[in-house]
C-alpha cells in the first residue's frame, strides 16, 4: 500500500483572507485535518481555516498537556512535551500508514516557532513531506501598524522574550530592528531589557495582529499583563537610503 503524504500547512497569522492560494486548495481536499490546541479550545490555526474543512473530513485534536502553566525555564516542561509530540507523530503516522494524506495546520509559518515542526522533524524521513509556508504573525503585524522594520542595511533580529533578561538587552543593543515574540508572562522583562537597551521609546506593541480584536500602542503605555498572541516591534531606521 502506499504511504499517504504528510502536508504541513501554514495558514497565517490570524485573518483567514491571509492564508494562501495554496494553503486553501489543500484544506479544502483533506480527508484528515490535524491541529494542535488546547484542552478546552478549538485550536487557533483551526478556527482560522475553519470556513474551508470540508464537513466529512476527520479532526485530529493534538490537545497540548500544558500551555503557560509550566515555565520553559522547567525541565518538565521539555520532558512533557517532548513526550506529547512522539504520541503525535504516533497518531498521525498510524494515518499515513493506511495511505491517507495528513494536513497539519500552523498558524503563521511552520517553520518559524511552530509546533507543527516537531513533527515534521518526527516523520519527514518516513513519509513523503511538504510544507506550505504562512504568512508571520510579524510581517502580519508591522504591516498592519503601518510599520516599515528595516532599512537600507539595517539588521533585523527576531528574539524570544524567554531569554534571560541580560541576552535580551545584549542583542537589543546590537540589532538595528527586532521582533520579540512569545511576550505574555515575559512582558516586564521585555521592558527591562529595552530600557536598558535606550530603546523603550521606539518600541510599538502588537495585540492579536490581523484579527479582528487586534490593538496597537506604543509599548511604554501597554501594561505588564499581555496574551499569549502579542508582541513587539521595534523598527530600525539605520542607513536610510
Amino acid at each position: 500500500m502506499t504511504r499517504g503524504r504528510l502536508q504541513v500547512v501554514g495558514v497565517g497569522p490570524g485573518d483567514p483572507e491571509l492564508m494562501t492560494v495554496r494553503a486553501v486548495r489543500l484544506v479544502q481536499a483533506a480527508k484528515v485535518v490535524a491541529y494542535f490546541c488546547r484542552h478546552d479550545r478549538p485550536g487557533h490555526a483551526r478556527t482560522i481555516a475553519r470556513a474551508h474543512i470540508a464537513p466529512d473530513a476527520e479532526e485530529l485534536r493534538l490537545e497540548y498537556p500544558f500551555t503557560t502553566e509550566i515555565s520553559v525555564a522547567n525541565p518538565a516542561y521539555h520532558g512533557g512535551m517532548g513526550q506529547f509530540y512522539d504520541e503525535c507523530a504516533h497518531n498521525l503516522a498510524q494515518r499515513l500508514d493506511k495511505g491517507q494524506d495528513v494536513v497539519l495546520l500552523c498558524e503563521g509559518d511552520p517553520f518559524l516557532y511552530g509546533s507543527a515542526m516537531y513533527l515534521f522533524d518526527r516523520l519527514k524521513a518516513g513519509f513523503e513531506t511538504e510544507v506550505v509556508p504562512g504568512i508571520m504573525a510579524m510581517n502580519g503585524c508591522w504591516t498592519q501598524a503601518h510599520l516599515p522594520i528595516t532599512h537600507g542595511d539595517d539588521v533585523l533580529c527576531v528574539l524570544p522574550a524567554t531569554l534571560p533578561e541580560d541576552k535580551l538587552t545584549n542583542w537589543l543593543e546590537q540589532a538595528d530592528a527586532a521582533v520579540i515574540m512569545k511576550t505574555g508572562r515575559n512582558m516586564p522583562q521585555v521592558k527591562r531589557a529595552l530600557e536598558k537597551a535606550g530603546r523603550l521609546s521606539d518600541a510599538v506593541y502588537v495585540e492579536r495582529g490581523t484579527q479582528e480584536n487586534t490593538r496597537m500602542c506604543a509599548l511604554q503605555e501597554q501594561e505588564d499583563s499581555v496574551p499569549y498572541f502579542s508582541l513587539v516591534l521595534l523598527p530600525g531606521r539605520k542607513g536610510v537610503r
